[in-house]
């Protein structure tokens, strides 16, 4: 089960020489307080490279000179309609940097626990939000392996179930289920924030999201989500992150950098927001 890039050469460079120059770029640019205790979470941005990058590469900076024995990305599916949560559960996601196996141990231990999980390959054939990931995790933390969850319909009951499912499957499978100060599986949730406000409208909806991401609260992140659903292309995600973090034993949160594509683009009247985290 080899899934293909469907982005790449496009959102980002398919030539690993260029890839990595741009990657290490945007992480050098990227100045943030190396906190004691490697992050249990990362919520980070999916457009296109020179867009996004920027804003993720202040999550993924706190990972140089980590190590985890897998990783879990959750993002939205944006192409696919359906209920439930779809996993990969084996084999290999290409890169330009190589392929990036599949913990099927850890996938299998995650569907047992969460009754949404389904296979659904097509909705992660075309899907970026988990690729754009994968060129910094391939990047700063090659052979970790990965287990890609697309969210369908982003209702409270899925996001809560996942991510209670996650902490539980994360426990299940861990060599000290007690020890609970070096996190080994890092949880990753991909989102955007608000789509095609002005700059100043975009800040004031983004500042709700983050002000309920740094409280890792979220339980607060959801119920502002059904309020109001244009905050986050990838709300469920992020709930389900942030609430398997806090069973795991996260205590708390910080907001690393927040921009909009206009910073890019220079177009400030219909901006993208992006937001980087973690949550330790």
């Amino acid at each position: 089960m080899i899934r293909k890039t469907a982005v790449a050469g496009s959102w980002y460079p398919d030539n690993p020489t260029r890839l990595a120059v741009e990657l290490d770029l945007y992480l050098n640019d990227a100045t943030v307080e190396r906190p004691s205790h490697p992050p249990r979470a990362l919520i980070s941005p999916h457009a296109g490279l020179t867009y996004s990058g920027p804003v993720a590469a202040f999550a993924y900076k706190l990972l140089h000179g980590r190590s985890y024995r897998a990783i879990v990305l959750v993002g939205p599916s944006h192409f696919l309609p359906f209920r439930g949560v779809s996993i990969w559960p084996a084999g290999q996601w290409q890169t330009p940097f190589g392929p990036v196996d599949v913990d099927a141990t850890l996938a299998h231990a995650i569907r047992a626990e969460c009754v949404d999980i389904l296979e659904l390959p097509a909705a992660h054939g075309r899907e970026h939000s988990l690729e754009m990931q994968l060129p910094f995790i391939a990047h700063l933390l090659p052979g970790v392996p990965i287990v890609p969850l697309v969210m369908g319909h982003q209702t409270r009951e899925a996001a809560f179930e996942l991510g209670n499912g996650l902490a539980n499957a994360i426990r299940s499978t861990a060599h000290d289920p007690n020890d609970s100060n070096e996190p080994s599986v890092l949880l990753i949730a991909s989102s955007d924030l608000s789509h095609y406000e002005s700059a100043d409208v975009a800040s004031r909806m983004d500042a709700v999201m983050a002000r309920h991401v740094e409280a890792l609260d979220p339980e607060g992140l959801m119920t502002e989500l059904e309020r109001e659903p244009r905050h986050a292309c990838g709300g469920g995600p992020m709930v389900a992150v942030l609430q398997a973090a806090r069973r795991l034993g996260a205590s708390q949160a910080r907001v690393l950098r927040y921009a909009d594509s206009g910073d890019v683009s220079g177009d400030k009247a219909s901006v993208v927001g992006y937001l980087a985290a973690a949550a330790f």
